[in-house]
């Protein structure tokens, strides 16, 4: 759907330091676009949990292991579509705050299980309440159709992937 031209001329031109700077056919690129809305989201989000010393990555791990108790590492990660170094690193640094546990699987030797700790679900009860405001924030630009509009849509991205 073509832009109108109020739209268009905002995303093209941003005052900084005095200088316009135009974005020409960037600013109609899909990909510039979902990456300048999840920079936004995400600017919020830290504003909303910085004090809690936590990455997305991280709180979303905690989420998946709480909605999921003994799931191993490996289907975490690619829940979430991490590589498994990555994964490994991040929960490390879960584990090492106390917020998990891992063990050997009984089933599969060759996996871990995580579980939450007591720590882990209490820093989790309070990520959630302060996500659901930052989630209200966000959706607060958005009419029910539009907001159901955009998740289709963002649904749709995702189901390429």
């Amino acid at each position: 759907m073509p832009l109108d031209t109020k739209a268009k001329k905002k995303i093209e031109t941003v005052k900084h330091d005095s200088a316009a700077i135009a974005f020409g056919e960037l600013g109609e690129l899909l990909g510039y676009r979902l990456r300048r809305a999840q920079v936004a989201m995400h600017r919020d989000f830290i504003g909303s949990v910085s004090d809690l010393d936590l990455t997305q990555k991280q709180t979303a791990i905690l989420w998946l292991i709480s909605t999921n108790p003994g799931a191993s590492q490996v289907a975490v990660a690619s829940a979430l579509g991490m590589d498994r170094a990555t994964m490994m690193a991040v929960t490390d640094r879960l584990e090492a705050r106390g917020f998990i546990t891992r063990a050997r699987s009984e089933i599969d030797r060759r996996c871990q299980e995580l579980q939450l700790t007591l720590a882990g679900q209490s820093m989790l009860a309070k990520l959630k309440t302060r996500i659901h405001k930052h989630e209200q924030r966000m959706r607060a630009s958005f009419t029910p159709a539009e907001l159901e509009a955009l998740l289709a849509a963002l649904q749709k991205l995702q189901d390429r992937g």
